[in-house]
């Protein structure tokens, strides 16, 4: 019987990295290989489980990536976009899949990230979850339809600790609804509302971030003209079904060629 897929999470002492840890444990077709938290973290060297106040896991939490990588075929990171990078290079060494969750990238993050790529598997979304990446789809379909006389706004919240505004998913919507109309994102989008006066630019794309208490993600992309308004919504209420996509991500990603791939192609929607 072929060993099943070792996995490597990082920022595994992190609210989403316990939930990865989980997801792994839970799969029944993966295998946990590792678990890595920042330097100097109390957990290091005690078994994964047992940190997270359950079963032990058989796995001892390091601060260290490149001893667990030895031994993975994958590593899940939902971490910073410093550190992803780093992670992109090591598990590129390793021709490993790097399925990336982390949001808030730069042009020079994705520049690293993409000569990874040319190495090993990476899986890059904004959002894990089959129901936003179907919006991403529906997003790009409705844009496509409709003419620019009808305006666009994407409207997300999220919980009160999140860093990034807007999230990595609003701007996937904002991508898909300007993919929709032929341009790019960067040629649509109005991040600036709050700071000037005047009426909206025709075609523009709109982005409203909301952070409180302990939202899970909250996505609404509205389209609006004189008359009438459609509206297309995700709610997630459980931070699991990041976790649950990420896994089925890098289980995908075993068989495929080096490159750079996102969740609408884990789930056949391209």
């Amino acid at each position: 019987m072929t060993e099943q897929p070792g996995i490597v999470i990082t920022g595994a002492a992190g609210r989403m990295g316990r939930m990865l840890v989980q997801a792994v444990a839970e799969s029944g077709k993966a295998r946990l290989a590792g678990a890595v938290v920042r330097p100097g973290h109390a957990w290091v060297g005690q078994d994964i489980g047992t940190a997270m106040g359950g079963p032990a896991l058989g796995v001892t939490v390091t601060d260290e990536l490149l001893e667990p990588m030895a031994r993975a075929q994958a590593v899940i990171d939902f971490t910073t976009p410093e550190l992803s990078t780093e992670v992109a290079a090591v598990a590129a060494q390793a021709r490993a899949v790097h399925v990336i969750g982390t949001t808030g990238f730069e042009p020079a993050h994705l520049e690293k990230i993409s000569a990874a790529a040319r190495h090993a598997v990476v899986v890059r979304a904004g959002n894990m979850s089959l129901g936003v990446n179907l919006l991403v789809g529906l997003t790009r379909r409705v844009a496509a339809v409709l003419g620019t006389d009808w305006d666009i706004d994407v409207v997300e919240a999220h919980h009160r600790h999140k860093i990034d505004a807007p999230s990595g998913t609003a701007l996937m919507l904002g991508e898909a609804a300007a993919e929709g109309r032929g341009k790019s994102l960067e040629d649509l989008q109005d991040m600036t509302r709050m700071q000037r006066r005047g009426a909206r630019a025709e075609g523009s794309i709109g982005f409203s971030a909301i952070r409180g208490g302990d939202v899970v993600g909250e996505h609404d992309v509205i389209f609006a003209s004189p008359g009438e308004r459609i509206v297309l919504r995700h709610l997630a209420t459980d931070r699991g079904i990041f976790a649950r996509g990420a896994v089925a991500a890098a289980l995908w990603g075993q068989d495929k060629g080096p490159g750079e791939y996102d969740m609408m192609d884990v789930l056949g929607l391209k």
